[in-house]
């Protein structure tokens, strides 16, 4: 039987997150104690209760013999093995309005948005990476992408601006939780030289498709929104 425990392995551990939670979570669904779990996983119940109680590092072995003795994966422990939204509703949800400084607070960090865009073809939409500075949406595109076009499809049409959303989203399908953040603006061109330099510099989204992508995008915000559906029982 194995021995894992917090500081049991010298193996890379596993960044905190919500794993807790999820053991938490995949425990409850098979009406198993406590004590039944960490006797499978051969760990002390006393560590287990920390665990689901508080954030801390786990070792990747321990993560491992636990996602055994729940019978499930890794992955789900580590809140990445399916596509989002295939699980069930979870028993407490709660859905929260985000205040704006909440929201900007949310998609501060960066990653990867939505850009939706509206073409003489109806309303389209492509993932961009992005970054947020001084509370404005920026990208970097290929001149004659779709998501270079945000920049000429306004209401009304002008040159060089247009109307667009922004979405950004983080799902956690293992807990059925997540938030959506939607910013809605004017998407604007850059061309000032110096202002790309800088830019270029220290705020460079760095898009993962590579090659030339020569066309900054700013989004001017006009308004920003985003809900919050959480598990009200899994709350600490």
């Amino acid at each position: 039987m194995s021995t894992a425990g917090p500081h049991s392995s010298q193996a890379r551990p596993a960044h905190p997150g919500d794993i807790g939670r999820r053991v938490a979570h995949r425990r409850r669904q098979l009406g198993l104690s406590r004590e039944e779990v960490a006797e499978r996983a051969g760990i002390a119940v006393s560590y287990l209760k920390y665990l689901e109680s508080q954030p801390d590092v786990v070792e990747l072995e321990t993560v491992t013999t636990l996602a055994g003795a729940l019978g499930t994966s890794l992955g789900y422990l580590l809140g990445s093995d399916l596509p989002p939204g295939r699980s069930r509703p979870a028993a407490g949800p709660a859905l929260e309005e985000l205040a704006p400084e909440q929201c900007w607070a949310k998609i501060a960090p960066g990653g990867v948005g939505r850009i939706v865009v509206s073409t003489p073809d109806g309303p389209r939409v492509a993932p961009v990476n992005y970054r947020v500075l001084d509370n404005v949406i920026l990208y970097r595109t290929a001149a004659h992408g779709l998501p270079a076009s945000a920049v000429g499809m306004g209401v009304p049409p002008a040159e060089g601006w247009g109307k667009v959303a922004f979405e950004v989203d983080q799902l956690d399908d293992a807990l059925s939780s997540g938030w959506s953040v939607v910013v809605a603006g004017i998407a604007e061109r850059l061309t000032d030289p110096e202002e790309l330099e800088w830019l270029t510099e220290h705020a460079d989204p760095g898009p993962w498709v590579g090659g030339t992508r020569e066309t900054w995008v700013r989004i001017n915000p006009q308004s920003i929104t985003g809900r919050l559906i959480r598990t009200v029982d899994l709350l600490p």
